[in-house]
């Protein structure tokens, strides 16, 4: 007997649609409302959870579930991407809104150092129950420490009556202060290399060699060569992307935001002299969430360099972040820019040849463009002409902690820091006498004061287990201990790994642990710290041990 199999028809939806909960319809309005003509692309899904959260401070159950309607993905990939960024408050169907109003209080390093501590736990009982109080990671305004943010608004030195005049008077936004506008840098000259460039006045040889004799490197942190970098993209096939990264999370940095707040054109035209010297096709801006002044001036900026341009532009997107340290680091920044978490990718291949939309992309630091102008018109060998100790060049420090005169220092490369504090930051503050230092931030290292004439560059650190990274300098003093700086720096990490790979993940939150009784187990440290470093995916769980290593290494007396 043959058998017959019947075919069960499948009531399956119209192509076009997602399986899923059926949106609300009065969410669905308020999402189309929101996003208007905007484009439903994936990679603008970042974007759009924005405009969601700054309109009603959340993300409901019920916008998400919309969202993921109107942009025709999967509930599962817009929640994912929500839940992965500090700054999105992703609300559960039931749960309670947030509070009107949010303050974030610095908790990183400089902040500490400079009472962060008190001010959240007196915070929460003062200001009641209508205002959220939270401890944050770096908000990249360590020279103004303790810092407070009411809403986009930061509080530089705050103290609790600064907080609560500004909560009171509802002063939630940043307002920009006086900087460069488009009009006022193009009286002095402003975007004529870049005219000359287009008009055939000069060749894109001749740029490149320019910034290879400068010896103008990565001042992100990877001191990667900016003309080679150039070099090499162009070599690769078009269309070729570019990737601007001003996500500067690493706690003690803020010189990208100095220079923006400040002078914003000599940045972008740096970035489209470089993205027409490596033929890029498009830009994209990827800006740091904290930074809410600096995106109200490149919006602004922007806007007006494309009203009246000075010659033809390549088009430029401007990307806001939303609170992850990680997109600091450039594949996990491309990943965000995509609309994605940011997690980094495994290399090769690498971003030069598959970047940002699987095209070859050339990705810069802020602060690197910055300098492009002036190289070009001084010359290379002006840039190079500056240096100490056998070094070339000029760095942009970020100095914070316990100095007189804390901010950004533009000095000569391989300065020691027995020189920056004395020549550039009015010396130490009254009654602190100069105990250690941390050459490059939460990454690089802590090193003693009897270490302090060791020239400050690119390579100059490597050989003590220290680096100088982005060139952000924390001064500490007899009144400040190594090991509760390497406890702080530690729990930033453990904050702010990705999650991706197992070492990074477990390893930070078990380092942090360990730190965290009576007295450290050396020999398990130094294990936990290798495999760390040998098995992490990316740069943060790489050099998360520096701290406590360094900690072990010159500060053994406070082990004791």
């Amino acid at each position: 007997m043959n058998q017959v199999i019947i075919p069960i028809k499948s009531e399956r939806k119209p192509r076009g649609t997602i399986k899923g909960r059926t949106p609300d319809p009065k969410a669905l309005a308020e999402v189309r409302a929101l996003l208007g003509d905007a484009p439903r692309r994936r990679d603008l899904l970042i974007e759009h959870l924005h405009k969601i959260q700054d309109r009603y401070r959340m993300l409901s159950a019920a916008h998400l579930t919309a969202l993921a309607a109107e942009m025709k993905m999967a509930l599962a990939e817009v929640y994912e991407v929500a839940t992965f960024y500090h700054h999105f408050d992703v609300v559960k169907e039931g749960d309670a809104a947030p509070a009107a109003i949010t303050v974030r209080v610095c908790e990183s390093l400089s902040c500490e150092m400079a009472g962060a501590k008190a001010l959240l736990a007196k915070l929460p009982a003062i200001l009641g129950s209508d205002v959220r109080v939270l401890a944050v990671p770096c908000v990249g305004r360590c020279e103004s420490a303790p810092v407070a943010v009411v809403g986009q608004n930061p509080l530089p030195h705050a103290t609790t009556g600064g907080v609560m005049k500004l909560v009171a008077a509802k002063a939630v936004k940043h307002k920009p202060g006086r900087y460069v506008t488009y009009a006022e840098y193009r009286k002095p000259g402003g975007y004529a290399i870049l005219q000359q460039c287009l008009a055939g006045k000069r060749d894109y040889q001749q740029l490149t060699k320019v910034m290879e004799d400068s010896g103008l490197r990565g001042l992100g942190g990877a001191g990667f060569p900016a003309g080679r970098k150039w070099k090499i993209v162009r070599a690769e096939p078009e269309p070729r992307l570019m990737a601007v990264n001003i996500d500067e999370g690493e706690p003690g940095t803020f010189k990208d935001r100095y220079y923006l707040e400040r002078d914003p054109h000599r940045f972008l035209e740096g970035m489209l002299i470089a993205a027409w010297t490596a033929g890029i096709a498009e830009v994209y801006v990827y800006l740091r969430d904290e930074y809410a002044g600096c995106r109200a001036i490149l919006e602004k900026e922007i806007a007006a360099l494309k009203a009246d341009p000075p010659c033809a532009l390549p088009p430029i997107h401007l990307r806001r972040g939303a609170g992850a340290y990680i997109c600091g680091e450039e594949s996990a920044m491309i990943e965000s820019i995509e609309g994605k978490r940011g997690m980094p990718r495994l290399r090769p291949p690498y971003v030069a040849q598959v970047g940002l939309f699987g095209r070859p992309t050339l990705e810069h630091n802020m602060e690197t463009l910055y300098w492009v102008r002036e190289i070009l018109e001084q010359g290379a060998a002006w840039f190079a002409g500056h240096g100490r100790h056998e070094r070339k060049g000029l760095r942009s420090f970020s100095v914070s902690g316990r100095v007189n005169k804390p901010g950004v220092h533009l000095a000569p490369a391989g300065i020691t820091v027995n020189e920056l504090i004395a020549e550039y930051c009015g010396g130490m503050l009254d009654g602190h006498a100069f105990y250690a230092y941390l050459p490059g931030g939460a990454s690089g290292g802590i090193l003693p004061a009897s270490m302090g004439d060791i020239p400050l560059d690119f390579d100059t650190l490597q050989p003590y287990g220290c680096f100088i990274g982005s060139a952000a300098v924390m001064i500490l003093s007899d009144q400040d201990r190594a090991t509760d700086a390497a406890r702080n720096l530690v729990h930033f990490f453990s904050e702010e790994s990705c999650g991706q790979c197992t070492p990074c993940r477990v390893g930070t939150a078990k380092a942090l642990a360990l730190l965290d009784q009576p007295k450290w187990n050396q020999a398990l440290l130094a294990e936990l710290s290798q495999v760390m470093m040998d098995a992490s995916i990316c740069g943060l769980g790489q050099a998360a041990p520096n701290p406590l290593l360094s900690v072990m290494k010159y500060f053994a007396h406070e082990l004791a």
